[in-house]
C-alpha cells in the first residue's frame, strides 16, 4: 500500500478523532476510497474499537433523489438515525469519479430533502467527527490536475505538521477572541460588517476537517450588513455556481444572484428561514493549500482567502452561557473571497489582514 495512505490514516485516527479502545466508529465512504479504509479497519482494529463501514455511490444517490419526492418523507430512517446516535466516531471520506454526477437533481429537491435530514445531521455533529479526502481520478479532473500530482498536493495538505499549524493559526484566534465588530473589505465588489462579540473563535488544525487551516467563528444573526461577492466559484450540488453576490440587510439577505446556477442559490436560500442569514465566518490560513482546486474542503483553507457559510453555525462558536445564539439552518454552505489583492480585514477598527498579509506574519 502507498505509505502516504498509510499516513493518512495515523493523522485520522491519532489526531481528528483519537480512537480508543471500546469506541465504536462509522466509516462512510465511496468504493473508490477503498485504500484508505483498509488502511483505517486496520488501526481501528489494533486499538480495540469496533468499525461500521458504509459504502457510497454518487450515482445512486442521483438515483433515489430524482426519483423521490420530500413530500414523502417527514423524518429520516429511524435506522440510520439510531445509528448515528450509538456511535462514538465519525469518519467520511470523500472521492469522486465524478463531481457532476448529481448536477441534474433539481436544487429545490437537494433543499427539501436537506430538512428532512436535519435530525441526523445535528446528531453526527455531536459526535467526535472528521471529514477528509480520498485523491480520486474525478477530483484531480475538477482541479486540472494529472491523478499523481493531485495525490501529491493531498498527502502534502493532510500530513503536515498540525501542532506548528495550530501555533500559527492561535495568533488570530487571539485577536478575534475578545472582538466585537469584523469588516471585510475587497475591491469596490464587497463591504460587509458583521459583529462577532461573545462566540467563540475556533483554531481548525485538523481535528473535524482534514486537512485543516482555518480560524472560523459565528456572526450574531442579525448583524451582517453591506454587499459581498464570493468571487472564487464553488461546486454545490453537482453544479459550479459563480460570482454569488449577496446583500444583507440586518443579518438576512435581501438580494442575491449568481452568473451561473443561480437556480442553485435561490433553492439554499428557500431551504429555511435561517438559510438567508450567515452562520459562520471562516478565515483560510494554509498557506500549503496554494491552488483552487474546485474541493471546498481545501479551497476554504487556502491563504489569502476568506470564506462565509449561509445557514448553520457550528456549535463549537456558541457560547454555553446563552448569552448569545447561533443560527439554526439544515444548510451550511461555504462561498469564498479571494482576499490577496486590493483588500482587507478590520477587527474593531485595526487591520489584522491587508491583501492577504497578517499582521502577524510582517
Amino acid at each position: 500500500m502507498d505509505p502516504r495512505v498509510e499516513d493518512h490514516a495515523d493523522v485520522i485516527v491519532d489526531h481528528s478523532v483519537g480512537i480508543e479502545a471500546g469506541d465504536e466508529v462509522l466509516i462512510s465512504a465511496p468504493a473508490t476510497a477503498e485504500d484508505l479504509v483498509v488502511a483505517l479497519e486496520e488501526r481501528i482494529g489494533e486499538r480495540g474499537a469496533h468499525s461500521v463501514t458504509l459504502g457510497g455511490s454518487s450515482r445512486g444517490r442521483r438515483a433515489f433523489m430524482r426519483a423521490m419526492d420530500p413530500e414523502d418523507y417527514d423524518e429520516p430512517p429511524a435506522s440510520l438515525m439510531a445509528m448515528v446516535e450509538e456511535i462514538d466516531a465519525a469518519i467520511g471520506i470523500r472521492a469522486s469519479t465524478n463531481t457532476h454526477e448529481t448536477g441534474d437533481v433539481p436544487p429545490e429537491k437537494n433543499a427539501a430533502y436537506a430538512q428532512v435530514m436535519k435530525p441526523v445531521q445535528d446528531a453526527y455533529m455531536d459526535k467526535r467527527w472528521v471529514g477528509t479526502q480520498f485523491p480520486a481520478s474525478g477530483n484531480a479532473q475538477a482541479a486540472e490536475m494529472s491523478t499523481a500530482a493531485y495525490e501529491e498536493f493531498v498527502y502534502d495538505a493532510v500530513t503536515k505538521d498540525w501542532d506548528e499549524q495550530r501555533e500559527f493559526q492561535a495568533n488570530m484566534v487571539e485577536i478575534l477572541d475578545s472582538a466585537d465588530e469584523v469588516r471585510i473589505v475587497s475591491g469596490d465588489t464587497t463591504d460587509v460588517t458583521m459583529s462577532v462579540a461573545g462566540m467563540n473563535p475556533v483554531n481548525d488544525y485538523a481535528e473535524k476537517n482534514l486537512p485543516g487551516g482555518e480560524v472560523f467563528t459565528a456572526p450574531v444573526p442579525d448583524s451582517v450588513e453591506g454587499e459581498v461577492l464570493f468571487d472564487m466559484p464553488l461546486m454545490a450540488q453537482g453544479r459550479e455556481v459563480e460570482d454569488v453576490r449577496l446583500v444583507f440587510e440586518d443579518g438576512e439577505v435581501v438580494d442575491s444572484s449568481a452568473a451561473k446556477n443561480e437556480d442553485v442559490l435561490a433553492a439554499v436560500l428557500d431551504t429555511d428561514p435561517g438559510a438567508r442569514r450567515l452562520g459562520e465566518l471562516g478565515i483560510g490560513m494554509n498557506r500549503d493549500i496554494d491552488r483552487f482546486t474546485y474541493n471546498m474542503l481545501f479551497d476554504e483553507k487556502m491563504g489569502d482567502t476568506v470564506h462565509m457559510a449561509l445557514g448553520r453555525t457550528i456549535d463549537e462558536n456558541v457560547p454555553d452561557d446563552g448569552d448569545v445564539a447561533g443560527n439554526d439552518s439544515a444548510t451550511h454552505m461555504d462561498m469564498i473571497v479571494d482576499m490577496s489583492e486590493d483588500s482587507y480585514i478590520e477587527v474593531d477598527g485595526e487591520r489584522v489582514q491587508e491583501d492577504g498579509t497578517f499582521v502577524f506574519e510582517e
